[in-house]
C-alpha cells in the first residue's frame, strides 16, 4: 500500500481558535466571553480551580458539547462542516475515561484503534504507553497511574495531531504523574499541539509553553510560565511562624518586601529580593524579641500568581 501524502499545503494559523465563546447551565455561566488561540506545536494549559470553567471549554473545544453561541476553529476546520474528519485527527483524554473492566490492555487498545483510519499498530501504543508488561492483564486489575497511561494510549491510536487532555494526573501518586508526563513530553517532541487542564500549577509550569489562567468563565491571565510569575513583581514567598503577637506592620516597611498577609497561623510575605528580606525579617523579629519557631521560602508559582490574582488558592484543600 503506497503511502502518497495528501497534495494540500500544510495548514497555516494557529491549531485552535476560540472567540466569543460561552456556554451557560440552568443558572451558571460556565464559560463567559472566551476568546483563545492555541498555536500548532505548543503545550497550552488552562489553569484554574474546580468551577473555573476548564472541562466545559475543553469538552466544546472536543465536540462533545455544544457551545450556546461564539466560534471554535480546530485544525482550520469547524464542527459544525467537518465533524468526521475533525475526529480522525484528535486524541481525547478525559477526566473519567470509562474503560471496560473485563476488557485486556491489548483489546481496549484494539477496540480504540478501530476508530481510526490511520495510526501505529497496538502493540506500538502500549509499548508507548509503557503497559507492554499488562499487555494481557484485564483493565480492572490495572494501578491507577497504569489505567491513565491506557487512557493516554486511547488518546494516541489514531496518531492525532491535536491531543487535548482534561487534568490528566488527578489522583495519582508523584511517581505514575511523571511518568504520565515523560509520556506527555514526548507527545510534543514529535511536533503536535496539547491542550490541557490542570490544577496542579507544578505539572503546568513544567508542560506547558504558555497558559491561561481562567476563573469564572473567563480568562484573567495569559502568557509563558515565567512571564505570569514575573508580571506579579514577587520572586520569592517567605512564610513564617514565631511564638508571640506580632507587629505586623513593622515587616511591611522592610527592604524588598512587597506584601504580608497571615493565614493559619503563619505570615506569608512576597518578597523581591530574598537576600535582604531574610536578615531583615531575622532583625526585626529580634527587635520585637518574637522566638522564630518555623521559616520557608519558595520561589514564586504560577499558585502564587493565582492567589495574587484572587486572593484565593487554586485548590482549597
Amino acid at each position: 500500500m503506497c503511502h502518497h501524502k495528501r497534495m494540500s499545503p500544510t495548514p497555516t494559523g494557529p491549531a485552535l481558535r476560540l472567540r466569543n465563546l460561552r456556554k451557560t447551565y440552568k443558572d451558571v455561566v460556565a464559560v463567559d466571553g472566551l476568546d483563545l488561540e492555541v498555536r500548532r506545536g505548543e503545550c497550552f494549559g488552562l489553569l484554574g480551580p474546580n468551577g473555573a470553567g476548564k472541562t466545559t471549554t475543553i469538552e466544546i473545544c472536543e465536540g462533545l458539547t455544544p457551545a450556546d453561541s461564539g466560534e471554535v476553529g480546530l485544525l482550520g476546520m469547524s464542527w459544525n462542516s467537518g465533524a468526521g474528519a475533525l475526529r480522525q485527527k484528535l486524541g481525547i483524554q478525559l477526566q473519567e475515561t470509562q474503560l471496560s473492566d473485563k476488557l485486556t490492555v491489548t483489546e481496549t487498545i484494539r477496540l480504540f484503534r478501530s476508530f481510526y483510519h490511520q495510526g501505529p499498530s497496538t502493540e506500538d501504543v502500549i509499548a508507548q504507553a509503557q503497559l507492554t508488561e499488562k499487555r494481557d492483564a484485564r483493565v480492572g486489575g490495572l494501578s491507577g497511574g497504569q489505567k491513565q497511561r491506557l487512557a493516554l494510549g486511547c488518546a494516541l491510536v489514531g496518531d492525532p495531531e491535536f491531543l487535548f487532555l482534561d487534568e490528566p494526573t488527578t489522583g495519582l501518586d508523584p511517581q505514575a504523574r511523571r511518568q504520565l508526563w515523560d509520556l506527555i513530553e514526548q507527545f510534543k517532541a514529535a511536533g503536535r499541539t496539547i491542550l490541557l487542564t490542570t490544577h496542579y500549577m507544578d505539572e503546568a509550569e513544567r508542560l506547558c509553553d504558555r497558559v491561561a489562567i481562567m476563573d469564572h468563565g473567563k480568562v484573567i491571565a495569559l502568557g509563558t510560565p515565567r512571564e505570569l510569575i514575573a508580571s506579579i513583581g514577587v520572586e520569592h514567598i517567605v512564610e513564617f511562624s514565631a511564638a508571640g503577637t506580632l507587629d505586623e506592620t513593622a515587616l511591611s516597611g522592610m527592604e524588598g518586601v512587597r506584601s504580608v498577609h497571615t493565614e493559619n497561623g503563619s505570615v506569608l510575605m512576597q518578597v523581591n529580593a530574598l537576600h535582604l528580606a531574610v536578615p531583615a525579617l531575622l532583625g526585626e523579629l529580634g527587635r520585637q524579641g518574637m522566638a522564630l519557631t518555623e521559616l520557608r521560602t519558595h520561589s514564586a508559582t504560577l499558585e502564587d500568581v493565582f492567589v495574587a490574582l484572587t486572593g484565593r488558592h487554586l485548590r482549597d484543600e
